[in-house]
């Protein structure tokens, strides 16, 4: 069986594309932004996506990546919190947690 491999950035491959073809996804770069990965993996599920997506974040320990992944994860908490019902998560936001979310 053949083994075609595509290769892109993740700024690029976010952007534009329908990779329906594709069912892995390797993160080699990652983004202070976790949106902008999950735009870029998002392009494998498109219609006419037909396969199971595996997406993989390939991150080495005590290294800035690691530090990149904390990072996200925290914006993404702090964005679920956001959208939630419970208005006393608003309440408690500084003005620090709100231009952190943004950055």
């Amino acid at each position: 069986e053949d083994c075609r491999v595509f290769l892109i950035s993740l700024k690029a491959g976010g952007i534009g594309l329908n990779l329906t073809a594709a069912d892995y996804v390797y993160i080699v770069d990652p983004w202070w932004n976790p949106a902008v990965e999950q735009q870029a993996i998002d392009r494998t599920h498109r219609i006419g996506q037909t396969k199971n997506i595996f997406a993989y974040r390939l991150i080495c320990k005590d290294t800035i990546e690691e530090k990149m992944l904390i990072l996200q994860e925290r914006k993404r908490a702090l964005a679920s919190d956001l959208v939630s019902e419970d208005n006393a998560f608003l309440k408690k936001l500084t003005k620090e947690d709100i231009a952190y979310l943004f950055s």
